[in-house]
């Protein structure tokens, strides 16, 4: 069965975490957007905050880094996750989950990830989700606050990541038996 899983959210909601571990559960590829946006921030030896100003003038970089996206979509069996991820590959995903958390756990986490000061991943988060929100509405016409295209909506701050996985899992598991005994 072929199967293509959308993830999204906010930076710290815990995309990545939970993205790679559901395709390893599930025994699908996994792809990341917001990998290949920091690789390329990196190349340019810039931060994301930086790289995300030249994004907003430059809509080159999101519109590649979607169509990589909606290609990987295509072939399918695959769990995708970026912020735009789902919007990206609305018509083709079977499957588009939010994932969220409040602000201030999504910033303790991505200050220990990247072992860096609170307040200024604060600072960074803040910035980077106002340029990520200009971008979307302006190349797309999107709003990531829009909770209305998602199948599925889990915040991560209320369950351990082995708990969430779970959860995911058995969604995933439960829309498969439904898909197939329906269709």
């Amino acid at each position: 069965m072929n199967l293509t899983i959308a993830i999204s959210g906010p930076a710290g909601s815990g995309k990545t975490t939970y993205a790679k571990r559901l395709a390893k559960e599930l025994g699908l590829r996994y792809v990341s957007a917001g990998q290949l946006f920091r690789k390329m921030a990196k190349e340019r030896k810039l931060s994301l905050v930086e790289f995300g100003k030249i994004a907003e003038k430059n809509f080159d970089i999101d519109k590649e880094i979607d169509r990589r996206t909606l290609e990987e979509a295509k072939k399918g069996n695959v769990v995708l996750d970026g912020r735009l991820t789902a919007w990206v590959t609305r018509d083709i995903a079977d499957l588009k989950i939010l994932l969220t958390a409040p602000l201030e756990i999504r910033v303790k986490r991505i200050a220990k990830r990247d072992n860096k000061d609170y307040d200024e991943v604060f600072r960074e988060t803040v910035e980077r989700e106002k340029s990520e929100l200009k971008r979307y509405q302006t190349i797309y016409g999107a709003n990531p606050y829009d909770i209305s295209l998602y199948d599925v909506i889990l915040n991560t701050s209320k369950f351990t990541i082995e708990a969430a996985v779970r959860i995911l899992k058995k969604i995933v598991e439960e829309y498969v038996a439904s898909r197939t005994s329906i269709g």
